[in-house]
């Protein structure tokens, strides 16, 4: 039978990452579905059938992103050998990603304002993926502890939110413009504080 008249096959990876393109740019509110339409190349009946509706569109999104990102960003984290290399690896890839040569600038999770916005339930995503960066940072803190590098007094959860808002705020630094060189420099003075906040009885400004 001829495939003439049979519709073309539906690339859903290929759409979602043309949709998490759009929305990296633009944000969940100022991005419509006439654009999204536009560059997923489907029609709005055929977008719906396939993610329902732009909230769900949105969360896929982001969902695909953090697929995207997890090997470039925290592939060197996940197999460095020690818990200050992690750190350093995490940083330095993100300070080599976030400019967004080929793509926007910036990380989509720690962008997303979309929680301002009223979308609660959108807002909870973000929310909680940013939160499972430094839930990984704390686990290798963790395991540095119980391996001996760190001193068992080590304050695990400050050093684990102070460099989950180093990255965070790399971020904007690259959306704002920042170039791959002032990243690494903001990283490098971040490893500097490492002997500090990692010494036996170390506690963090203020306690």
């Amino acid at each position: 039978m001829s495939a003439r008249g049979r519709p073309r096959a539906f690339d859903r990876d290929a759409a979602l990452s043309a949709a998490m393109d759009v929305f990296w740019r633009k944000g969940f509110s100022a991005t419509s579905m006439a654009e999204l339409c536009a560059a997923m190349g489907i029609n709005a009946p055929s977008l719906y059938a396939a993610f329902g509706s732009k909230a769900d569109l949105y969360e896929a999104a982001l969902r695909h992103y953090g697929q995207a990102a997890s090997c470039a960003v925290w592939g060197g984290f996940n197999s460095a050998p020690t818990a200050r290399a992690s750190i350093e690896a995490l940083l330095m890839a993100s300070a080599a990603n976030l400019p967004g040569d080929d793509r926007p600038a910036g990380c989509m999770v720690t962008l997303s304002a979309v929680a301002e916005l009223g979308c609660e339930r959108l807002g909870a995503v973000a929310v909680q993926a940013r939160a499972e960066g430094e839930a990984q940072i704390s686990a290798r803190l963790r395991r540095a502890v119980e391996e001996g590098e760190l001193p068992a007094g080590v304050d695990i959860a400050a050093i684990a939110a102070f460099y989950a808002c180093v990255q965070h705020g790399m971020s904007i630094e690259a959306r704002d413009g920042a170039d791959r060189r002032k990243l690494e420099a903001i990283a490098r003075a971040a490893l500097a504080a490492w002997p500090s906040l990692t010494a036996a009885g170390a506690r963090p400004p203020g306690a």
